[in-house]
């Protein structure tokens, strides 16, 4: 009995253990890597251009508001 446990020691470390440990890397380097990427992007890039107002909606917005269009 002594003989399979010493034997099993030697072994070295449980594959699957191996497995999970490069698979949890992996995801930990991606995830940390998104992020780094996202913080650069958040910095460098500039915003967004607003898409611009078309001029039936401009119109109806003024409508709204009781002010009439010019040329009406």
């Amino acid at each position: 009995m002594a003989n399979t446990v010493k034997s099993a020691e030697a072994r070295g470390f449980n594959p699957g253990l191996i497995v999970l440990l490069i698979t949890g890397g992996l995801l930990l380097v991606f995830l940390v890597g998104n992020y780094v990427l996202y913080m650069y992007a958040q910095r460098t890039l500039p915003p967004k251009k607003k898409k611009p107002i078309s001029k039936k909606k401009l119109k109806r917005e003024r409508m709204k508001q009781g002010v009439s269009a010019p040329g009406e």
